[in-house]
């Protein structure tokens, strides 16, 4: 499958995950959901500040508590991505165009983060809206994205070139974040929440900027690697209606590869806790932690910059037991940290970080190495359509895990309840991957399997 690939196309490749890992980072991870239910807050009529608030929002008719309108747009978001992605997928395997798509889907998720300027006052509907459709188009975006990997390298180079680009996005995400603090700092007034809210606005905006700005590297870097058909057959419609068509047979045909979709299950829900601890972290520590939002970032930083180093030592880790080995053992490091952050005290900051600095060590190798397993279980021709499903809970995206974190909320009004439910997807997808056999599933797709796995 793989022609002359050089270093500056894989370079190029690396550094989308530099550009939109800003939007992971800065909006989803430390800003947005404080700064969303602040706004949430405000509509339903609370003081700005307040620790509690005992009304509600009433978006569409429905009565909602201001703490769970971010975990339910979450949910949201991902439920309109279950239809968006996989059809998304299929335009980009049809298409000779897949450059041109990741820039319309990048660029409009861009510019919805940079329209968060506008939400201002009570607008926390904008706020949502906006939200939804950059996420929407952040996973579109990642979906085009990574059906490029199996095109850069061979089986026993997908683990290093992923793990590479994960490790190139957190630091990234990470600088970006950096020059958040700075403004924080300088900036924030702690006797005026006003300041704190406009500050985290602001912060929103540069996501998007940086996230614009930085897509232009792979725009021309990159070659456009068209996909061949799975069949011989002649599109007979638009690429848009050929997408759909082609999404309907590949799920019929899907069926032919079931430890692929064994796998697909697997991860959908272990990454799926994943994401939502990375989701409702910052909205965790403010809330039920009471921790300042500088002391919020300085963990993410810690997250960050440790996440980098992280995914390069478990990628080397994989070099030596193979990538499968190496998500299991990550995935029980993850069911410590959830137990671990249950019992975190309130009001201090340095267990926090200490917990931060752990899932540093683990977050960016257990999602890279499983991008890359599952490239090599993909039907050759296939990689967007099976990428679209992947993508379903991947880069900031999750159903499930906000979905009943919000429920629990909303029913014992504690996030410390809510974050220990979450458990139940690190347990049930560790179960699950353990009895995938990954050699086998690789040959079924007609794939030649790396060395170790």
């Amino acid at each position: 499958m793989t022609t002359t690939v050089t270093r500056r196309e894989r370079t190029g490749w690396y550094f989308y995950d530099w550009a939109m890992s800003a939007f992971s980072t800065t909006v989803i991870t430390v800003f947005l959901g404080p700064f969303l239910t602040s706004v949430t807050k405000m509509a339903a009529g609370c003081e700005l500040g307040a620790d509690t608030c005992d009304a509600y929002v009433h978006p569409l008719g429905l009565t909602i508590a201001p703490g769970a309108y971010y975990p339910y747009l979450v949910s949201l978001s991902v439920l309109l991505t279950v239809f968006v992605l996989p059809v998304t997928g299929a335009i980009a395997d049809r298409s000779a165009h897949k450059k041109a798509m990741l820039a319309g889907t990048a660029f409009l998720g861009a510019g919805a983060t940079i329209a968060m300027a506008f939400v201002t006052g009570d607008r926390y509907l904008l706020g949502g809206a906006l939200f939804v459709v950059a996420n929407v188009a952040l996973g579109a975006s990642v979906v085009v994205y990574n059906s490029f990997l199996p095109h850069l390298g061979g089986p026993d180079e997908r683990d290093a070139i992923s793990s590479r680009g994960w490790a190139l996005g957190y630091l990234g995400g990470g600088l970006l974040l950096a020059l958040n603090l700075v403004a924080l700092t300088i900036f924030e007034n702690p006797d005026d929440p006003q300041s704190t809210l406009d500050i985290a606005r602001w912060s929103i905006v540069s996501a998007g900027v940086w996230w614009a700005l930085f897509t232009i590297v792979p725009l021309i870097w990159l070659k456009q690697h068209a996909a061949p058909h799975a069949d011989d057959e002649p599109a007979r419609r638009n690429v848009l209606t050929d997408g759909f068509v082609q999404l309907s047979r590949t799920i019929r045909q899907m069926r032919a590869y079931p430890l692929t979709l064994f796998f697909l299950g697997a991860f959908l829900i272990y990454n799926d806790g994943i994401q939502t601890v990375i989701n409702l972290a910052s909205q965790y520590g403010t809330e039920e932690l009471r921790l300042p939002q500088s002391t919020l970032i300085i963990t993410i930083l810690i997250v960050q910059f440790l996440a980098f180093g992280g995914a390069l030592l478990l990628g080397r880790v994989a070099a030596r037991i193979g990538a499968w080995k190496t998500v299991l053992a990550s995935l029980v490091l993850w069911t410590f940290v959830i137990l671990a952050a249950f019992w975190l005290p309130g009001e201090a900051p340095v267990p926090f970080m200490i917990l931060g600095a752990c899932i540093g060590l683990v977050l960016g190798g257990s999602q890279a190495l499983s991008r890359s397993l599952f490239s090599q279980l993909i039907p050759a021709g296939k990689e967007g359509e099976y990428y679209g499903f992947y993508e379903i809970s991947d880069k900031g995206t999750s159903w499930l895990g906000p979905l009943l974190f919000g429920l629990v909320f909303q029913l014992t009004n504690s996030y410390r309840i809510g974050l220990v439910s979450l458990l139940i997807f690190f347990v049930a997808g560790f179960a699950l991957l353990l009895f995938v056999p990954v050699r086998r599933a690789i040959i079924a797709a007609g794939n030649t399997p790396p060395r170790l796995l």
